[in-house]
């Protein structure tokens, strides 16, 4: 069975994320002891798409997080790597779209979304802050960006307890109910290797985002971060999908 080692090798998270796809989201609901449909109903009011709008879900796996928007109208685009993932989520939603697609290297054009949004995917990129700089790319001025990832319990105590459940817990369980245990030991180092959410809400500002902030769940385990992008300038019509404006060059005599 394959598991992902932290340097995030692509191609090795991948094809850890192809062998647990069938079961992935049964596991989670194990793992999470429920708790992951109550985080992804937070994410979709922070999006707040209305029908019409086009969103973006990156790291959407089998596209469990892309049925709300679907099913509310809104026109969703479940992007993913892992094409494992990708085969199991159309399999069960076809008429979600589902695209396979590197998060640092979109395949999509310049403002092509009214908001993105990744949960609990952008600790498995190899270089988040070019994740969240393409992000900003494909979403149009005004637009939002929501992130929810596994964070920094704010209470020692808890943080204590939490560690524990992650390294000693998390495996065991899941060498009961998961076709490949070895991944989910990655996905404890992972969370636990993450920084805090502090430290999220600086990259996602310095990637270009404007108004960061976040909301912790339980107590910090999972952190919600909401950003926008800047509208366009006054007077100035935002870009659409592949435009490029151009600047009147200036020279010193200007």
């Amino acid at each position: 069975m394959n598991r992902a080692s932290l340097e995030k090798r692509p191609d090795e998270v991948a094809a850890m994320f192809d062998d647990v796809a069938p079961k992935y989201d049964v596991v989670n609901d194990v793992l999470s002891m429920g708790q992951t449909r109550r985080w992804r109903r937070i994410v979709v009011d922070a999006v707040g798409a209305e029908p019409g709008q086009r969103v973006l879900d990156l790291a959407a796996g089998t596209g469990t997080s892309s049925e709300p928007y679907a099913d509310a109208g809104v026109d969703v685009v479940a992007c993913d790597f892992s094409l494992g993932m990708l085969k199991v989520g159309k399999r069960r939603r076809p008429d979600i779209d589902f695209v396979a697609g590197d998060a640092t290297n979109l395949p999509f054009a310049d403002n092509s979304f009214d908001a993105s949004t990744i949960s609990f995917g952008l600790r498995n990129v190899n270089e988040p802050k070019k994740a969240l700089a393409e992000m900003l790319r494909v979403t149009r001025p005004g637009g939002t960006l929501v992130i929810a990832e596994f964070s920094q319990p704010t209470v020692a105590l808890w943080r204590t307890t939490y560690t524990e459940y992650l390294m000693r817990a998390l495996p065991a369980i899941a060498r009961k109910v998961s076709s490949n245990p070895d991944a989910y030991v990655y996905l404890a180092e992972s969370i636990r290797a993450w920084p805090d959410q502090d430290q999220l809400a600086a990259w996602i500002s310095d990637s270009g985002w404007n108004d960061v902030a976040y909301r912790n769940l339980n107590g910090g385990i999972v952190a919600v971060h909401r950003a926008t992008k800047a509208p366009a300038a006054p007077g100035e019509e935002p870009l659409l999908p592949g435009q490029v404006r151009l600047r009147r060059r200036t020279s010193a005599a200007d």
